[in-house]
């Protein structure tokens, strides 16, 4: 069984998108339309822009989720049985089982990124990855630091996990994650907590702009970030959706569900191979290429 998976933020560098968008007109068309939802040239600033231009999470998360959504449209035979995204990705996994149209979710992505963003400016904080350690232990550790926020926020595969919090909860807990045994505990080049409870007042302001969207049934099951669990109810995924900025990213826990549910092949669509990765170390038997 195939299963689609979308990258989320960190996998985005200057020139992505642009073989697509010479190679095939419904991609061309995509970017096209994205510049104009956006009211700025993106495409100009994925094709040649500076590194710089294309970390600001207000280009950054529009891009990968544009050069995803192209890639599955123009991708040989694509049919999806099941699909899922990390973070960010969650929402072109939803374009790829047609719950949203490309339109909204761009709305949705480019909303969610200036509030994320907003979140960030208001409190100073970041994330980290911690390395050789069990989930349990980080966790442990995490609820051990007193007076600060930081939380487990993406288990990305066995023995890496990212934390997220306060910028003195991330000091303290990479101290104490040190202690505890872990291999590396490294501060991440991100603008802010993300998938913590400092990131409510951007959920807040997201929640909004979700409830007065569009969702539609899906043509296959969606593994969402909240739960690792398959979901086709519109309603169901919507209130996921809303709460995928506040809570962590179970990645590990939705590629061992998807496996259990019969996946055996894992085709990845957007910049880079990050997941592929990912993907092999949750389960080594696994199948894993880029969209073609």
């Amino acid at each position: 069984m195939k299963a689609y998976v979308f990258p989320g933020q960190g996998s985005q560098f200057v020139g992505m998108g642009k073989d697509l968008y010479e190679q095939h007109e419904e991609a061309k068309q995509l970017f096209d339309k994205a510049n104009e939802i956006l009211g700025f040239n993106i495409t100009n600033i994925m094709f040649h822009g500076t590194d710089e231009e294309l970390k600001q999470t207000k280009v950054t998360q529009p891009a990968i989720f544009l050069h995803s959504v192209a890639q599955a449209v123009v991708a040989k035979d694509f049919a999806p049985e099941m699909v899922a995204g990390h973070s960010l990705g969650e929402f072109s996994a939803l374009v790829a089982s047609k719950v949203l149209s490309f339109e909204d979710a761009l709305r949705l992505v480019s909303k969610r990124a200036l509030a994320m963003q907003a979140a960030c400016e208001a409190s100073p904080s970041g994330m980290a990855a911690i390395l050789g350690l069990a989930d349990e232990k980080v966790e442990e550790v995490c609820a051990a630091v007193e007076g600060e926020v930081v939380v487990a926020a993406n288990y990305n595969c066995p023995g890496q996990l990212v934390i997220s919090g306060s910028n003195r909860g991330i000091e303290i807990a990479c101290e104490k994650m040190k202690e505890a045994g872990a291999k590396r505990a490294l501060p991440l080049p991100v603008g802010g907590a993300f998938h913590s409870p400092l990131m409510k007042p951007a959920e807040v302001e997201l929640a909004k702009a979700i409830e007065e969207t569009t969702f539609s049934q899906g043509i296959c099951p969606i593994y969402q970030n909240v739960d690792a669990l398959p979901h086709t109810d519109p309603a169901e995924i919507k209130q996921n959706l809303i709460h995928q900025l506040t809570a962590p990213v179970r990645w590990t826990q939705s590629v061992q569900q998807m496996v259990t549910d019969g996946a055996t092949h894992f085709v990845e669509c957007g910049p880079g191979k990050v997941l592929q990765g990912l993907v092999k170390k949750i389960e080594r038997t696994a199948e894993v290429s880029s969209a073609e």
